[in-house]
């Protein structure tokens, strides 16, 4: 046999073998999309990675495996193989965006995992990690009003957070002076609040408006757009315009109740 035709033989056998082996791949990933719908989460990742190593180009595969890395994530579990799993998630979803820096579903993948992890143990840092993800989804289709959702979300995370510690800080060190939830911060501390937190409450309002603007019966977002109004009440410091961002505050959760009873007495959508 020439060299040529040897070559050429080699060359269909790898073929051959390379076809083989992406059907072995569609075999696994099918099983595994089976595994994976009866909640069999190990049985599930073992099919997809093999699915992945038999066809790397498999995207499928990827994402599935990411998917359900991330299913068997459960928030706030502090141990090490709960960590490893969403850590795990991160990983197979940023080797998506390695092949395809568009695809919302890795991008939308790894802004949820960060913003789980981010709450127990409380990491501001990661909160910011996961905005950049949603904000990531803005840019590519800036028509979708969930990532807008999800900045304000944690706009209200963030803020929320600081609020809480920044009254407790100042009942403990005042014990005769306490102040409630409800009340107006000290005048130094509303300055301190106002300085670090202003533009982060201003992103979220901002951001949870453009989500109600472009679906206007989102009433999560009109929920979270009500707390935010709450944290702005505590920035300003004219009686007046506190009471305004208070009252906005209560027709929001007025407006959340009257679509959540219209859409029980619709039902469910068909």
């Amino acid at each position: 046999m020439s060299i040529v035709s040897l070559v050429g033989l080699l060359v269909v056998i790898a073929l051959s073998a390379a076809g083989c082996n992406k059907l072995k791949a569609r075999d696994q990933l099918n099983k595994g999309v089976q595994a994976y719908k009866g909640a069999q989460y190990d049985a599930a990742i073992e099919n997809f990675k093999q699915a992945k190593d038999l066809d790397p180009g498999l995207l499928n595969a990827r994402l599935y495996l990411a998917t359900a890395y991330a299913s068997q994530y459960i928030p706030g579990a502090p141990s090490e193989e709960n960590v490893r799993k969403g850590q795990q998630a991160i990983a197979e979803f940023q080797d998506v965006l390695r092949g395809d820096p568009k695809n919302l579903s890795a991008i939308d993948g790894i802004g949820s995992i960060l913003y789980q992890m981010a709450a127990t143990p409380f990491t501001p840092a990661k909160f910011e990690e996961s905005k950049t993800y949603h904000v990531k989804h803005i840019q590519l289709k800036p028509n979708d009003p969930e990532p807008y959702y999800w900045v304000g979300v944690i706009d209200w995370s963030l803020s929320f957070r600081a609020n809480s510690e920044m009254r407790a800080a100042y009942n403990a060190a005042n014990p005769h002076k306490q102040i409630r939830d409800e009340q107006p911060l000290p005048p130094k501390v509303r300055e301190e609040y106002a300085a670090k937190y202003g533009a982060l409450v201003d992103e979220g309002i901002q951001h949870l408006q453009k989500a109600i603007e472009l679906r206007n019966d989102y009433e999560d977002a009109m929920a979270y757009l009500n707390l935010l109004y709450r944290r702005k009440a505590d920035q300003v410091e004219s009686p007046a315009e506190r009471e305004a961002l208070v009252k906005k505050a209560d027709e929001l959760v007025e407006k959340v109740k009257e679509i959540k009873q219209r859409k029980m007495e619709e039902g469910p959508a068909k």
